[in-house]
């Protein structure tokens, strides 16, 4: 069975290479992406006049159950958490450049690295979870031998997934209370 620590290794590397992937992207991918674009506008307007316990709320929740969905989804080839660690990389990256060339670097970091110092280690310490329960899970589809491994593993991923969904919490508090007040 594979170390934990590896799973880490592997999720760190697959964010990187979505962060390198946004980082080359031409800028004119944003023509492509402007119906995302205007989405995710839109959805920020109407988070936008919520009472803020509310927008708490809905943030946690909603990075708390795509975790958990990564990790439910994660013996189909791994795919999900694979997906999700490069586009996230990738979006972040991508996002990022375009913003700071329209705002600064700074206003980038002030958005990014209070929250980010939370949820980016909760993203890759959900997301290894998720890699090494799929992939044992797989195995152990294969091969009968290896199905005595699937309780030790899911136990051992669970709290790794629990001490995310804990390092989402503050992720949550400060991209509400406090990111709103450093970008203004």
């Amino acid at each position: 069975m594979i170390r934990y620590r590896t799973w880490l290794i592997i999720a760190t590397s697959l964010f990187g290479i979505g962060l390198v992937l946004g980082l080359a992207a031409p800028p004119s991918m944003v023509n492509l992406l402007s119906e995302e674009i205007t989405a995710l506008e839109e959805f920020a307007s109407l988070l936008a006049p919520l009472p803020q316990f509310l927008v708490f709320t809905i943030i946690f929740l909603k990075n708390t159950s795509t975790l958990l969905l990564s990790f439910l989804l994660s013996p189909i080839l791994c795919l999900v958490p694979v997906l999700a660690l490069t586009l996230n990389g990738w979006l972040i990256a991508f996002v990022s450049t375009i913003i700071a060339q329209e705002k600064s670097l700074g206003f980038v970091l002030a958005g990014l690295l209070p929250h980010g110092v939370f949820e980016l280690p909760a993203l890759i310490l959900g997301e290894a979870a998720a890699l090494s329960s799929g992939t044992v899970v797989m195995l152990a589809l294969l091969k009968k031998e290896r199905r005595s491994l699937l309780l030790p593993n899911l136990k051992q991923n669970l709290r790794y997934l629990l001490i995310a969904f804990a390092l989402l919490l503050p992720a949550a508090i400060i991209e509400t209370f406090v990111t709103p007040l450093l970008l203004t």
